[in-house]
């Protein structure tokens, strides 16, 4: 008998619809290892604030990709593709399934997909930065709305540093930015796109709790420790959801409450954002995270 085909499963979708709990009964209903694709996971010490899995939570199975950069250093799409890819082709080599686990759609299409990451030009890139100084980052966005309305599309109105990315591959190749997002045809290493979500009230009300919970289990804390490695100076991390909000509070009035509203509002806000994204891809299977047989209706799903 011939060995069996092993296929990488991606579990993706909107931020606290159970992405991470399915992704660990996956892996060890099928013997894989789980493979971060949370862009905020991959700094050490980012713990509560990016839900991370504990080690009582990830029950053994080994996680890759997680506690990676220093908050100081930025996130790169494509030396995580390279990481990711090299990762799951050396667990496809031993006949171990990966499964992939995030709610970062560009980072599970830099996987799935052949995205294509163009050069850069430290001069041009000043040049759009020194704008969004000057003009503001709305003002750069609809820029970029007029120059190419899809790469806008699918960039926050907020992420300054996305938006001078993209200005700058605009500027460089005379081309969008869009042009170097493939679109999605049959994914890498056959993997299994599976989507979790929930009713959007539902996940409202998850998504507030899930934040109470953070600032109670110490979030406060946690920022003020990583401020102190250089936090506010990280171009990535001092950017994620939570952080910012505690960050820009303790810098001006000291409230905390506030900041919890804030994070609320802008976590329900990347939700629809997540959900938008992850919609448009027709190969994706969606589930109910709230469905009591969750885990077994989708491992029927993987059944050769």
């Amino acid at each position: 008998m011939g060995r069996p085909v092993i296929v990488p499963v991606a579990v993706v979708g909107p931020t606290a619809t159970g992405k991470t709990a399915l992704g660990v009964e996956i892996a060890l209903a099928l013997g894989g290892e789980v493979i971060n694709a949370d862009a905020m996971q991959l700094y050490r010490g980012m713990d509560i604030g990016t839900a991370k899995a504990t080690p009582e939570e990830r029950r053994g199975v080994p996680h890759h990709l997680l506690d990676v950069l220093d908050v100081t250093e930025t996130a790169s799409v494509a030396a995580y593709q390279a990481q990711a890819r090299a990762t799951i082709e050396s667990l496809l080599e031993r006949g171990t399934v990966p499964v992939i686990v995030g709610g970062s759609g560009l980072y599970v299409q830099a996987i799935v997909d052949d995205l294509r990451f163009p050069g850069t030009d430290p001069a041009v890139r000043k040049q759009w930065e020194e704008r969004a100084r000057v003009e503001g980052t709305a003002a750069l966005h609809r820029r970029l709305s007029e120059l190419d309305p899809k790469a806008a599309d699918t960039i926050l109105p907020t992420d300054t540093r996305r938006i001078v990315r993209a200005l700058e591959v605009i500027t460089l190749t005379g081309e969008p930015f869009s042009a170097n997002l493939p679109e999605p045809g049959p994914p890498r290493y056959g993997t299994v796109l599976i989507g979790v979500d929930r009713a959007v009230d539902e996940l409202d009300e998850r998504v507030e709790r899930r934040v109470e919970r953070m600032f109670a289990a110490g979030l406060v804390d946690e920022v003020r420790r990583l401020e102190k490695q250089g936090l506010r100076e990280g171009k990535t991390a001092s950017r994620a959801l939570g952080y910012r909000q505690v960050l820009d509070a303790l810098a001006g009035d000291g409230d905390l409450a506030a900041a919890e509203r804030a994070t609320v509002v802008a976590t329900r806000r990347f939700v629809r954002r997540q959900r938008s994204w992850f919609r448009r891809d027709d190969r994706i299977r969606w589930f109910d995270g709230g469905a009591p047989d969750l885990v077994d209706t989708v491992l029927s799903q993987l059944d050769p």
